[in-house]
């Protein structure tokens, strides 16, 4: 190699170092415009919720039973009344019906059962009560034969229908009389019955 070359290959080969230097010197100085050049924009909706609605029923019997009646002789009748309150949130339907019906000596036949709602009074006391203007008789007929028409929510009683406004309260009067024309055969019989009040929304 002759003397005059080497400094053009040097001279060449620093030409070659310097043009990768400003080449990555341009794409450096692209990679940093580009990393703080994006425009950006959002917009959200605040964060969703859902909640359940409810439908609830008590009543002031304490845990009581309405009637303990005993020693009964044809004629025999009683009257009392319970209050039952809606506060669910849900408008609903009511119904009334009788829970593990039993009796001895066909009592219940013979054992004639009113139920009439409306508002006034309470467990135990029907002062001040006053039947409703519209439906008021929930039923009339034989213990017999609400036991066993009456048996679930499917084929429940009554027309209240609380709105889940509020609070609703309804009184129920229950008369029994046991019939005047009750056989002998039902002597020392025994007759008893659940008073369920069921509501599903509507």
């Amino acid at each position: 190699m002759s003397a005059s070359s080497r400094p053009r290959r040097r001279t060449a080969h620093v030409a070659t170092v310097g043009a990768l230097l400003a080449g990555l010197g341009v794409s450096a100085a692209f990679v940093w415009h580009a990393s703080y050049s994006a425009f950006s924009a959002t917009t959200a909706n605040p964060t969703s919720n859902w909640s359940a609605g409810s439908v609830q029923l008590s009543d002031d019997d304490s845990n009581t039973a309405l009637f303990s009646a005993t020693n009964l002789k044809p004629g025999a009748t009683g009257t009392k009344c319970i209050a039952v309150t809606s506060t669910g949130s849900l408008p609903s339907a009511v119904k009334l019906y009788g829970t593990n019906p039993a009796t001895t000596n066909a009592l219940s036949s013979s054992i004639n059962l009113t139920i009439t709602q409306g508002t006034g009074g309470g467990f135990g006391s029907c002062t001040g009560f006053t039947p409703a203007t519209t439906g008021p008789t929930v039923y009339s007929g034989t213990l017999a034969g609400f036991g066993s028409a009456a048996s679930n929510y499917a084929t429940g009683l009554g027309s209240w229908a609380p709105t889940g406004s509020g609070s609703d309260t309804r009184v129920f009067q229950v008369t029994y009389t046991l019939d005047p024309a009750t056989p002998n055969t039902a002597q020392g019989g025994t007759a008893s019955v659940g008073l369920t009040w069921e509501a599903q929304n509507s």
